[in-house]
C-alpha cells in the first residue's frame, strides 16, 4: 500500500503543471511516436501470439499474459501500412484504453520523456482528416507523433450505439432544457470523442458547443468573462478531456477555480485514462467528477443529474412528475 501511495504522489505532482510523460517507440522506419506513461501498464517482447477466426486485420493475435487474455493489435498496419515483420523481435506495449486493456505491437520502444503539454500541438493540416494523428511534438530535434489510438479502437471494434432510454429523461427535465436552451462545452482533440459525446449531449436536447483542446476552452470562457457573460450559467457543465495539446484538462481545471470569475462552473474529466491515479488528480485540480471513455448512459445520467442541479441553483422549477 505503501508504494501504491508513493506511486500516486508521484504522479500526481505533474497535476496542474501541464506536463506529461512520454514512452517514444517506432514502427517499421526512422519515425518516433509517442504514447502517455499513464496509459502503459507493461512493456514486454511479443509473446506467442494465437490467432482467432474472422479477426479484424490488425489483429495479429490474442497472448496470455499474467493470467489474462489481451488482443494484440498491429499499430503499423492500423495506421495504413504494411504488418510488422519478424514480431518475435518485437514489443508489445500493454495499455489500458476506455476500460479494456489492449496490447500494441510495435518495432522497438526507446524511453520515456517528461515534456510540457504546450510543446504538443495538434496535426498539421495538410495532414488531412483521414490521418492517424492526435498530436505532435519536437524530442531534442526530433518529430514525435502522437498517434489517435482512440480512433484505431473505433475502426477495430466499434462500440454499439447506445439508445438513450426515456427513463434517463424525465419530460420536466426536456423542457427546462428546451426553455433555457441549456449549453455544455466540450474540450477534446479526439474527433471520435467529440462526436460520441455530441450524440449523447444533443439526444437530450442540450446544445453542445465543441473545441479541440484545453487553451481553446480557456481562451473562449476568458472571452465570455470580458463581454460580461456569467459562464455558469451559460453552460451547466464543461466536459473536458485529459490528454490535449496546448494545454491538458488539469491545466485548464486548475485555470478555472483559480479564476473567481470562471470558478463557479462544473467541471468533468472525460479521459480514456484509467486507473488508481484518476480519483486523486481530480480531487487535487478541483474537477467535481471523472468519466471514464465512454459510457453514454452514464455521461446521461451526470447531465441529468446537473440539469436538476442547475434549477435549484438558478431557482428553475422543475414540475412533479406523475
Amino acid at each position: 500500500m505503501v508504494g501504491v501511495l508513493e506511486a500516486v504522489d508521484q504522479r500526481t505532482q505533474l497535476v496542474g503543471q501541464n506536463r506529461l510523460e512520454l514512452l517514444l517507440f517506432r514502427l517499421d522506419g526512422d519515425q518516433v511516436y509517442g504514447i502517455n506513461v499513464f496509459k502503459v501498464k507493461e512493456v514486454l517482447r511479443c509473446p506467442k501470439l494465437t490467432l482467432i477466426p474472422k479477426r479484424n486485420p490488425v489483429v495479429r493475435g490474442v497472448a496470455h499474459i499474467r493470467g489474462g487474455t489481451i488482443s494484440v493489435l498491429d499499430l503499423n498496419h492500423a495506421t495504413g501500412h504494411q504488418p510488422l515483420d519478424d514480431i518475435d523481435n518485437c514489443f508489445v506495449i500493454i495499455a489500458e484504453y476506455n476500460r479494456a486493456v489492449q496490447g500494441f505491437l510495435v518495432r522497438s520502444v526507446e524511453r520515456i520523456v517528461n515534456i510540457n503539454w504546450a510543446s504538443v500541438h495538434p496535426p498539421p493540416k495538410g495532414a488531412g482528416k483521414d490521418n492517424y494523428l492526435t498530436a505532435v511534438t519536437d524530442v531534442e530535434d526530433r518529430i514525435v507523433e502522437i498517434i489517435d489510438v482512440e480512433k484505431i479502437l473505433s475502426e477495430v471494434a466499434p462500440r454499439e450505439t447506445y439508445s438513450l432510454g426515456e427513463e434517463i429523461i424525465h419530460q420536466s427535465v426536456i423542457e427546462v432544457i428546451e426553455e433555457h436552451k441549456l449549453k455544455v462545452l466540450v474540450a477534446d482533440d479526439s474527433s471520435v470523442a467529440r462526436k460520441q459525446i455530441k450524440r449523447c449531449v444533443e439526444k437530450m436536447g442540450i446544445i453542445p458547443v465543441l473545441l479541440n483542446d484545453g487553451l481553446q476552452a480557456l481562451e473562449h470562457l476568458q472571452a465570455l468573462v470580458k463581454d460580461g457573460v456569467d459562464v455558469s450559467k451559460e453552460y451547466i457543465m464543461m466536459i473536458s478531456d485529459i490528454e490535449m495539446p496546448e494545454m491538458d484538462g488539469y491545466t485548464l481545471t486548475a485555470a478555472v477555480r483559480a479564476d473567481p470569475k470562471l470558478s463557479g462552473l462544473h467541471v468533468i474529466l472525460h479521459t480514456s485514462l484509467s486507473g488508481i491515479f484518476n480519483q486523486a488528480m481530480v480531487e487535487k485540480v478541483g474537477a467535481n467528477n471523472f468519466l471514464a471513455k465512454f459510457k453514454p448512459e452514464e455521461l446521461a445520467d451526470l447531465l441529468s443529474e446537473r440539469v436538476n442541479n442547475y434549477c435549484k441553483e438558478h431557482s428553475i422549477t422543475l414540475e412533479p412528475i406523475d
